[in-house]
């Protein structure tokens, strides 16, 4: 099998726990067996594995399925919610014995007509007033019933996050937030206990290691904002965001206010790689200090949008930053592997791998690959319609053309 091939497919089905909650842009979890072995032959011993964009978790998961202590952070709420989720060990009696009472404390809760018309306005914006009320008592029926430590609050928040958009006037399969006038959204309790059995089920069969118990942290915040740290991780696996990619502020509005995360779930994108929260006062002498490939994107599409290029940039900027974070995480010849695609804007193609690649020549990397794989199992599928809903029929939008594995080793 070449370099090339062994990124492009999976060997066989992936765990079902992967797919306990919709996310975008899920990198297939073959990816990381794929990194973990690749790692161990070129030497690096592994111990500690990271994801400094964890995302729903699919690097915290496989880590632990492979008895490998974890580090991961995520900016997002939702996603580090996801993840601990993911990584919990739960007993299947006990989850079936909260279920229950979940279901009765909803049968008895009663919600006022003035508590549906308290709810933040952007969720009456989305929600029928039944479905608000069904809601209101579900969420109260879980935390209620169970403990704010316990893991138990967690995994069933978890179940309530992922029905939100199939009892919302959201379009389906929409990125783009817009309402689908002719929707019917489906029953809430019907929903979570579909949504219940699919978890219960991924859980039980999660083929993880009895006879270990590896460290699995999960932080949310902003890495770049991290403090620097003495090495203690021997390979990062992750995805960064792409520049002009998805808006996850806008993707988990619904679970960002109904958990009570954010009130303004549009704070949460001040805290992102490439935000655009003031990039047009970012000095000319910072703009100046990006590669040439990077400047000469940049200037492209300022012909096109000043505010976008200015955003670009930042993002170039915020990703140079990442790569100089990562490197300190690692031990000596410890391994990183990004998984990252090219976008598009307005016919300027952005290189977003080609500069990931020059970041890490330039912050301490070595034996770096670029390595071009074929799109497979992807969460959503590669083709966008006129209404930004996603499909399969080839002759719509492409919503993205490439992806790269990108490897090196700290010097």
């Amino acid at each position: 099998m070449s370099n090339n091939e062994r990124w492009d497919f999976a060997k066989g089905p992936e765990p079902l726990i992967h797919r306990i909650h919709n996310y975008p842009a899920r990198f297939p979890a073959f990816i990381v067996t794929e990194a973990l072995s690749y790692a161990e032959e070129k030497g690096v011993k592994v111990k500690t594995m990271a994801d400094v964009f964890c995302g729903c978790g699919t690097t915290a998961v496989e880590a632990k399925r492979n008895n490998k202590d974890f580090w991961g952070w995520d900016v997002n709420p939702v996603a580090t919610l996801i993840t601990r989720t993911k990584c919990g060990s739960y007993n299947d009696e006990k989850l079936e014995k909260h279920f229950e009472k979940i279901k009765d404390d909803f049968s008895r809760i009663r919600i006022s007509k003035k508590e549906i018309e308290g709810v933040h306005a952007r969720i009456r914006y989305w929600f029928h007033d039944e479905k608000i009320r069904d809601l209101l008592k579900l969420r109260s029926a879980i935390c209620e019933g169970i403990s704010a430590p316990s893991p138990y609050r967690k995994f069933f928040l978890c179940a309530f996050s992922n029905i939100l958009k199939p009892t919302s006037r959201w379009l389906t399969k929409s990125i783009k937030p817009q309402i689908d006038p002719n929707k019917r959204p489906f029953d809430v309790i019907d929903s979570f206990e579909h949504q219940f059995n699919q978890m219960r089920k991924a859980t039980k069969n999660n083929p993880v290691a009895h006879n270990y118990n590896p460290v699995i942290r999960v932080c949310n915040g902003n890495f770049l904002a991290t403090r620097p740290t003495d090495p203690f991780v021997d390979l990062i696996i992750t995805s960064p965001p792409y520049v002009s990619s998805y808006d996850y502020a806008d993707l988990h509005q619904l679970s960002l206010l109904w958990l009570g995360f954010l009130q303004d779930y549009r704070e949460l994108r001040k805290d992102m790689i490439g935000n655009r929260y003031g990039v047009n006062t970012v000095e000319n002498s910072v703009m100046s200090k990006l590669p040439k490939a990077a400047k000469g994107i940049r200037d492209s599409l300022m012909e096109k949008d000043q505010h976008k290029a200015n955003a670009v940039a930042k993002y170039f900027l915020d990703i140079e930053k990442s790569m100089m974070k990562c490197a300190s995480l690692l031990h000596r010849n410890g391994m990183a592997v990004f998984v990252i695609g090219n976008t598009e804007y307005k016919g300027v193609e952005i290189d977003n791998a080609g500069h990931l690649e020059s970041c890490m020549r330039s912050t301490g990397f070595k034996h770096i690959e670029k390595i071009s794989r074929k799109m497979s199992l992807k969460t959503l599928t590669p083709y966008r319609d006129s209404i930004g809903r996603f499909t399969k029929q080839t002759g719509q939008k492409e919503v993205y053309a490439k992806e790269f594995i990108v490897v090196g080793q700290k010097r």
